[in-house]
């Protein structure tokens, strides 16, 4: 027997296609997320501008900083343009607006930040923006939270015991020629980059007459080696005698009669850590107290301190602070002369240089440094 089926038709859906603009807005959008999240957990590239850390980075070095190793900060400016700083790419434009201040924390990370590492952090002193919109820095901790830190005659001591100097650490030399040099072939065929002819007696520790000569910023050993050059007279290191006060050197105060190569001893803050405000105290904390612990309403004189308009006689610091130093001790402004780097604003620790391009190259095919390439920072 035969069964007659009513066959039903079906409605068919269709998926509408995306335009090709649709299709690159959305693949565009996907990777300024992705690269914005990247970005804020993870890594962020940096270049290095300055010689502050020659020779251990050098300007032209393009490097990963990690976020995870000391713990990824939670945004405190939203209202930010993904994947910008301060200001709109090739503009002066504001990328962004304080309107909405969030209070920030800091994620889980592998390790504190140790004596020795390679720091990123935002400057502490340019107050007109955000704590996490300041401007990067890039230095070497040598002092932690507690740590009683003092330089003396070129030498870092922490709690009275001498740092182990960095490998390429540098300070500046005065190099006494017979003749003007051929620069290129001289010093920048030798791995020094900062150099200047210097034709006058600047120092009685360099030379008690006029001579010839130059001012180049380098390691002992590239400074040991030019030695052997028949046209160099001699060698003599640059160094502040103890006697020589810097008035510029942090804290700024006639109370401290300190140098970039005789300084302290200081101690570092450290969250619970109190100090009575004594005159020497309120010059060297005083900055921390008014700018960086979340007060209102401080007003700070030679010998007391006001918050909320209550003089106060102690203090207790609420977080850890960080004394930060460049490789090139000679030629860096780091915290000997701008202070100490609170905890909340270290941004990650420096890993690897990924590239590194020559900004005054000797040629064409010396453009790119490809020794430096994936170099581990230490």
């Amino acid at each position: 027997m035969a069964i007659n089926k009513e066959m039903t038709a079906q409605p068919v859906a269709y998926r509408k296609h995306k335009s090709a603009v649709r299709e690159w807005f959305d693949s565009i959008l996907f990777a300024v997320i992705a690269a914005t999240l990247i970005r804020w957990l993870f890594f962020e590239a940096f270049t290095i501008p300055t010689p502050s850390m020659e020779n251990s980075l050098l300007v032209g070095d393009f490097l990963f900083v990690s976020k995870l190793h000391y713990g990824t900060r939670t945004p405190k400016t939203p209202l930010q343009v993904p994947l910008t700083h301060q200001t709109i790419w090739g503009t002066n434009i504001p990328s962004y607006t304080d309107a909405i201040q969030l209070p920030q924390y800091r994620l889980p990370g592998f390790s504190d930040v140790k004596r020795g590492d390679v720091v990123v952090f935002n400057y502490p002193p340019e107050l007109q923006h955000p704590v996490d919109l300041k401007t990067n820095y890039i230095k070497r901790c040598v002092g932690l939270p507690g740590d009683k830190l003092e330089v003396r005659d070129l030498q870092v001591y922490t709690n009275g015991v001498a740092m182990v100097n960095p490998p390429r650490m540098e300070d500046e030399y005065f190099v006494a020629t017979t003749t003007t040099v051929n620069e290129t072939k001289v010093f920048k065929e030798n791995g020094i980059s900062e150099y200047h002819p210097y034709t006058e007696s600047f120092n009685d520790t360099i030379a008690a007459n006029d001579q010839q000569g130059y001012l180049v910023f380098t390691t002992t050993e590239i400074a040991a080696k030019l030695k052997a050059f028949d046209f160099v007279k001699s060698i003599t290191l640059v160094k502040s005698p103890k006697e020589i006060s810097e008035p510029m050197l942090y804290p700024n105060s006639p109370l401290f009669k300190w140098n970039r190569d005789n300084y302290g001893p200081i101690t570092i803050p450290k969250e619970g850590m109190t100090v009575n405000l004594t005159p020497e105290n309120i010059a060297t904390y005083g900055t921390v107290i008014k700018s960086y612990e979340g007060n209102d309403d401080v007003v700070i004189d030679t010998s007391s301190i006001k918050v909320g308009g209550k003089a106060i006689t102690s203090y207790t610091f609420k977080q850890d602070y960080y004394f930060m130093m460049g490789d090139n001790r000679h030629n860096s402004a780091d915290s000997r002369y701008w202070g100490f780097v609170p905890k909340d604003h270290i941004v990650g620790k420096a890993v690897f240089v990924w590239m590194s391009i020559d900004p005054d190259p000797t040629s064409f095919f010396s453009k790119i440094r490809w020794n430096r390439l994936f170099r581990v920072i230490n």
